[in-house]
């Protein structure tokens, strides 16, 4: 009896650990409700290490876990929604270096008590899937537009319009959320909140996220997106002193009153509420997520008077009208021809043996330059090496979902109808279907990181040769001059490994082709096969010219080798600097 009193007191100080720390954090002397709640949202969500779960990966782990296939009404008890914490977390330990490892078990049982005393307050040990996803999407990490893309998906029909009735029961179990944090008065649910939200009779993906990421959003709601903006500025400094606490710099978010001139308070004064001399708590104030030097001020006012600069540009990207067709897999055959792949890696083993070949024939320079030229030469055929495996990978994984989808595909309606257990199965197989069309994009959007590396890769090495060619003043073959130095452009990464976004964001493809481009811009979805055929052929293409550059190259500096004797040490000091501007990473 007294062992079980024991482990019932422990529960019970665990159940309560999280709350007690969080009223340690003193948030309730904030004065403004909204960021009241945003602050306690976002330390239960960094304490219980969900910031480091990238929504992409929250709705991986609702597959992996069988989730996507469960109504949105069925019940789960606490052992299975443990179980799926458990995978969440373990998961994120594989994914984080060593170094960074975090305490699975602690997390999961912070975090399964939160999801308890939020959810089942009364005590039943159950808690709808539904419930359960829209309290995982919101809290974990990642962009805003995503989380809110994933909700819209799971509250419209198959016409990709929004079901009134659900965007309620999503309401219902998000609002949850701030009465746990003990805001519920100032943002609980009402029965007016859908319409108040959407006063229109259809609602399309475009006008959802207009609505719910304007300035300022809906009330009930307009702690989302003050949540995000949070843990965007955490690490922002701004050079100004506060005019209240007289500290020479802040950190977080900075606020500018509208009417005193030069009167600037710190996130924690504002907060506060507090004020001096003729500022008052009733003035306007501009909240900056950003510091601007005077110069930068100045040269944007300028660029924007002239027309140099959009006027406003819109919150988030337009999507199609129409609800997104799932992509057809069966004719990605052409992908995976060996006559292609093998072609592919012979051009990029030539590439690597022609960087052998010049490391070999730099033991003519001085002893001073031949260690850093081979330390060089070794990083870039590492590089390649990396790239050509990781390339490799990709090709094999594809392939492997290819095999899958066509073995989903073997089942006929006409066989099903005639079994139950064939039309149960068929329905598993659609579900899993539509993961895999989201795997491949994934895998499509890893390809497309792979040839921005391999083209920077590729423009540096041109330019080498052409400052090579223009210091012996002799090449024939010299082409049109390019930039002195090329740095790697280097892929944004906004997911982790586990991610499937389906929209490449824009500015992600500086560096890329014409022919890169214009395969992975946005607009129209257009046929995965010819997407990934015109990737591959820009590759090969932009590697077969640089081949060739390079033989011609060959050519002149055999004419003039007498020159190039002469002016060794003027040569090798270039390439030591231009060398210096290319730093392979990962």
């Amino acid at each position: 009896m007294i062992e079980e009193g024991s482990k019932s007191s422990k529960s019970m100080v665990e159940k309560r650990q999280l709350f007690m720390e969080m009223r340690a954090q003193n948030f309730d002397v904030i004065r403004l409700s909204t960021y009241r709640t945003a602050c306690k949202l976002r330390f239960v969500q960094k304490r219980c290490n969900l910031h480091l779960v990238d929504v992409w990966n929250m709705i991986e782990a609702f597959r992996d876990n069988g989730l996507s296939t469960l109504d949105h009404n069925a019940e789960i008890n606490v052992s299975r929604l443990e179980t799926i914490l458990s995978s969440i977390f373990y998961q994120l330990n594989k994914r984080l270096p060593t170094t960074h490892q975090i305490n699975v078990e602690q997390s999961i049982g912070l975090l399964l008590n939160f999801i308890v005393a939020t959810y089942d307050s009364e005590g039943h040990g159950k808690l709808t899937v539904f419930a359960m996803k829209a309290m995982l999407a919101t809290m974990c990490g990642g962009k805003i537009l995503d989380k809110l893309r994933y909700i819209f998906s799971q509250i419209s029909d198959s016409n990709g319009v929004m079901v009134f009735a659900k965007f309620d029961q999503f309401l219902r179990e998000v609002l949850k959320l701030p009465t746990a944090v003990f805001e519920g008065p100032s943002f609980g649910y009402t029965e007016h909140s859908v319409r108040t939200c959407f006063p229109q009779q259809k609602i399309l993906l475009n006008t959802f996220l207009d609505v719910l990421m304007a300035d300022p959003p809906p009330q009930c709601l307009v702690w989302l997106p003050l949540m995000h903006r949070l843990a965007n500025v955490e690490n922002v400094f701004h050079p100004v002193e506060c005019s209240y606490c007289r500290s020479e710099s802040m950190m977080g978010f900075r606020y500018r009153c509208q009417q005193c001139h030069g009167y600037q308070l710190c996130q924690s004064c504002f907060w506060r509420g507090h004020a001096s001399g003729p500022h008052s708590n009733q003035h306007q104030m501009k909240e900056h997520s950003s510091w601007k030097s005077p110069a930068k001020k100045l040269s944007h006012a300028i660029s924007k008077s002239l027309g140099c600069m959009p006027i406003g540009e819109p919150p988030h990207p337009v999507f199609p009208e129409a609800a997104e067709r799932p992509q057809d897999l069966a004719h990605t055959t052409t992908l995976e021809s060996p006559s292609r792949l093998d072609e592919e890696h012979r051009l990029i083993a030539r590439y690597a043996a022609r960087l052998a070949a010049e490391a070999s024939n730099s033991t003519q320079c001085p002893p001073t330059d031949l260690g850093f030229n081979f330390d060089a030469n070794k990083q870039q055929r590492q590089l390649i090496a990396e790239l050509e495996n990781k390339n490799r990978e990709i090709l094999q994984e594809i392939q492997r979902l290819r095999l899958e989808h066509e073995q989903a595909s073997q089942p006929t309606p006409e066989k099903a109808q005639q079994n139950p257990t064939l039309l149960a199965e068929l329905r598993l197989l659609r579900h899993r279907k539509d993961e895999l069309e989201r795997r491949m994009s994934a895998l499509q959007e890893s390809r497309r990181e792979l040839m921005v590396q391999l083209e920077g890769l590729m423009r540096l090495l041109k330019d080498e040769e052409q400052k090579q060619a223009t210091q012996t003043g002799s090449s024939p073959h010299s082409s049109p001059s390019h930039s002195a130095s090329c740095t790697m452009p280097m892929p944004i990464r906004s997911t982790s490994a586990g991610s499937t976004p389906t929209h490449t964001p824009q500015d992600c493809l500086a560096g890329v082709g014409d022919d890169v481009l214009d395969a992975f811009s946005q607009g129209v979805p257009r046929n995965l096969r010819n997407d990934l055929l015109v990737a591959a052929d820009s590759i090969t293409n932009t590697m077969s010219s640089l081949v060739k550059e390079l033989h011609s190259v060959d050519d002149g500096l055999d004419d003039e080798e007498e020159n190039m004797r002469n002016g060794r040490d003027k040569v090798s000091s270039l390439k030591h600097s231009g060398k210096r501007h290319f730093t392979p990473s990962f």
